[in-house]
């Protein structure tokens, strides 16, 4: 089997620094295997020196590997600029959803007595994102438009994927659009919740309302949750999801663009959170959750040295954190370099012992 291939996207201030560091866990010495890489420089300079040519380049190249990680990039804020990279990367390479869990970190007390995985299934394109806005009118009697779009193959795709997503890990389907007050817009998205929940009879599924499911995940801590939502609310609400057990930097974000029959074209993981441009050189900031993307990646490639390599970091990096070896914003002294050294020391030996028992019931 030849090597995987992995687009590596380079970005701005800390979210780079978290990125070089994690990026150590793809050497085939602490994995296991070899893995090639095509690195791409999407910081904000270089974005801005070629004019987004360079995300083109990166999302032709994320088509050809199927695989990517991407550190964290500034988007600014003024018009005419080079706007946001991953909205680019997102329409390019065909991306339809966003996957973020938040999971229980041992050792870490989580808001609301929240024990059981929640995984957020976030519709990656349209919606609120690139919708049209215009202003009509003068003082007082000036009116701001906006025009948004979802499409039905969109809303199936995610609808689908919400529920085999729950399969798999033996979780509810829960929640949903606000579609009482939007019938037929959010009500598109609704109709294919339910179709999929006749397709899968098997998984439990209990529809709300996107105020309600917000407010009941203060209450939920004893099933595992997987809730599809709209673009807009699934980024707001996959903020407060991961915080609620311990830390937004505890888990990563996975971006997928799916194959005609439905699997997995494109992977590209990363960490959700932003440059943390305060922590920049400082060598403090969590690198988890960018350890935790190289993890979810692995975990899409062929092989069972990929998926061992896969279930190697996720189990160092909680193990870790279980020992106590934690960064400040999980309460510990733990640099970002020795966390990553300590996460690196035990993804060998796991792989190293789990090779020797291989080799024994062979």
């Amino acid at each position: 089997m030849p090597a995987p291939t992995v687009a590596v996207l380079h970005g701005d201030q800390t979210g780079e620094e978290l990125l070089r560091e994690a990026g150590r866990l793809l050497e085939g010495d602490v994995v296991g295997f070899q893995v090639t890489r095509r690195d791409f420089d999407l910081s904000l300079a270089h974005r801005r020196e070629t004019r987004n040519e360079v995300v083109h380049e990166a999302s032709a190249a994320l088509r050809e590997c199927g695989f990517g990680i991407k550190a964290a990039t500034i988007t600014p804020e003024g018009t005419g600029d080079v706007g946001s990279p991953n909205a680019i990367l997102r329409k390019q390479i065909d991306g339809r959803v966003i996957v973020r869990t938040g999971r229980r970190i041992p050792g870490i007390r989580p808001l609301a007595g929240v024990h059981a995985p929640i995984s957020v299934i976030r519709m990656a394109v349209d919606d609120a994102y690139g919708a049209k806005e215009w202003r009509e009118g003068h003082d007082l009697d000036e009116w701001a438009f906006r025009t948004e779009k979802i499409s039905r193959q969109t809303c199936r795709i995610v609808a689908e994927y919400a529920f085999t997503h729950a399969r798999r890990f033996g979780a509810k389907v829960f929640g949903g659009p606000k579609f009482t007050v939007s019938p037929v817009y959010e009500g598109m998205f609704k109709e294919e919740l339910d179709a999929a929940a006749k397709r899968h009879a098997d998984v439990s599924y209990e529809p709300q309302l996107i105020d309600a499911t917000y407010a009941m995940l203060l209450t939920t801590s004893g099933e595992a949750l997987v809730i599809p939502a709209l673009n807009r609310d699934g980024d707001t609400l996959s903020d407060l999801v991961l915080q609620m057990f311990g830390t937004i930097a505890g888990a990563e974000s996975t971006l997928l663009a799916f194959k005609d029959e439905g699997g997995v074209a494109v992977a590209m993981t990363e960490a959700p959170h932003g440059t943390a441009p305060a922590l920049e050189g400082k060598n403090v900031a969590n690198p988890m959750a960018m350890i935790l993307a190289v993890g979810s990646l692995l975990a899409y490639m062929q092989g069972e040295a990929a998926h061992l390599a896969s279930r190697a970091v996720y189990e160092s990096a909680l193990e870790a954190v279980s020992d106590g070896v934690r960064t400040a914003d999980l309460g510990g002294h733990a640099s970002t370099t020795e966390f990553t050294d300590e996460v690196i020391r035990r993804v060998r030996t796991k792989i190293d012992v789990w090779s020797a028992l291989s080799d024994i019931n062979r």
